[in-house]
């Protein structure tokens, strides 16, 4: 039972040309959820990883879930607005225009190692800031981790281009 399987696919959402890829058919699968856990899970139980930050909303859940397997802490990285004390933040370019992401300026130690989660890659803006907040907490990005990667869009190259390691369990190209 392929994880690919377990991802719905709604055309048109949320704007006429988009497909949609939606991970929560997979999440609410008992199976298909522990087999992606399961993966990640053997991935990077022997990396020396100290904290997962988590892209909201979904890395929360992916995130916060590995993390307990790896007994590792979790922090979240969040929209504007929503962290209740200081934070650093970045601004980035989405398909409809600028956005802010912001993590706790606390959340991360200097040399800390840190995997990056998040469900799916598409054009890379949301992941380049990401890692931007963890370096400039300090903290070393292991690698950035994705169920989904939409290759057409350019995230990869463009997380590549940064320097940055990707991981991901499986791949929509122009279906």
């Amino acid at each position: 039972m392929p994880i690919k399987s377990k991802i719905r696919t709604i055309p048109d959402w949320p704007k006429k040309g988009i497909m949609f890829r939606d991970i929560t058919t997979l999440l609410k699968d008992p199976e298909g959820f522990k087999l992606c856990m399961d993966d990640f899970c053997r991935r990077y139980k022997d990396e020396k990883i100290d904290l997962i930050a988590g892209v909201e909303a979904r890395g929360f859940v992916l995130g916060g879930a590995l993390a307990s397997m790896l007994g590792v802490g979790f922090v979240p990285i969040r929209k504007k607005g929503k962290l209740p004390a200081e934070v650093e933040q970045e601004t980035y370019e989405k398909e409809y225009g600028p956005d802010i992401l912001e993590i706790h300026k606390d959340a991360v130690e200097k040399g800390q190692r840190v995997l990056i989660m998040d469900d799916l890659l598409a054009t890379g803006g949301t992941a380049v800031a990401a890692i931007n907040l963890i370096e400039k907490l300090g903290g070393e990005v292991v690698e950035f981790a994705f169920i989904v990667n939409l290759p057409e869009l350019g995230g990869h190259t463009k997380l590549k281009d940064r320097g940055a390691t990707v991981y991901y369990q499986v791949e929509f190209e122009g279906e």
